[in-house]
């Protein structure tokens, strides 16, 4: 015979091999809209905005989190010809807070910075010199043709100087 014990929002259900061999008479329970830990992607079926989605990242919590949710918000529901135009203000809220978080909110530039090592630095100077200047040099055989806006150059020859 099946036990059945409820546990927080679970319901644990334990089977004999007779409760396997007879058809099952459990009804599916409806979902729920609601329901804090269903599973939804960023916007809601109601079409509100899921704040624990995890497409973002812990951005709606925080110490700017005010800030992304103000701005994110008034992207989401703009009516604006250009979508969000008129949520500069909020954007700019946002970007001040983060700016005073770099540990938290690094910019792209500081990104890269951190993935740079001092080994390649180290081979970037010792394979160029103060006197080297380079200029643009064009393949006398391009592989995809110039965009409609780039000039055309006339093919040239490169030397290699020792």
């Amino acid at each position: 015979m099946s036990s059945v014990r409820d546990e927080g929002k679970d319901r644990i259900i334990f089977v004999t091999k007779e409760d396997h061999a007879t058809p099952s008479s459990a009804e599916l329970v409806e979902e729920d809209p609601n329901d804090p830990y269903e599973e939804r992607g960023l916007i809601l079926p109601n079409g509100e905005i899921n704040w624990n989605c995890p497409c973002l990242g812990g951005m709606a919590s925080g110490p700017c989190g005010t800030e992304f949710k103000d701005a994110f918000s008034c992207f989401h529901y703009s009516k604006e010809e250009v979508k969000g135009s008129d949520c500069l203000e909020q954007f700019r809220a946002m970007q001040e807070c983060m700016q005073r978080y770099p540990e938290l909110y690094p910019q792209e530039d500081e990104k890269e910075k951190q993935e740079t090592s001092p080994e390649t630095d180290s081979v970037t100077a010792e394979t160029s010199t103060p006197d080297q200047t380079s200029a643009p040099v064009q393949d006398s055989n391009p592989t995809t043709p110039p965009a409609p806006d780039e000039p055309t150059l006339p093919p040239t020859e490169t030397s290699v100087e020792s």
